[in-house]
């Protein structure tokens, strides 16, 4: 499984908030049949090949063009992991049993 992260800011738009924005973001990847999780500073989410995650890029990226900012920076973390089966649940799980 490969796990992304994804974060849209659209520049150039009337308002300073951009909730309506990153909500019209989360629905592409939901379109998708992506599996979200909204975080403060971005969008996590998995799929099984390459190709989904650049297709959701291409998606969310042209989704705030097309609401009509005139200027967007997106930006994507990929987590590839081939040596065994990974998750998100996964990844936090195995952060949150590391005993301090």
């Amino acid at each position: 499984m490969i796990i992304a992260e994804i974060t849209v800011i659209p520049i150039g738009t009337k308002t300073p908030s951009v909730s309506k924005y990153v909500a019209k973001a989360v629905d592409e990847l939901k379109k998708l049949g992506l599996k979200t999780e909204l975080t403060a500073m971005g969008t996590i989410f998995e799929a099984e090949d390459i190709s989904v995650i650049l297709k959701a890029f291409e998606s969310v990226h042209e989704s705030v063009f097309e609401q009509g900012a005139i200027r967007v920076v997106t930006t994507l973390k990929i987590d590839e992991r081939r040596d065994k089966e990974g998750s998100i649940k996964q990844k936090v799980r195995s952060v949150t049993s590391v005993s301090h």
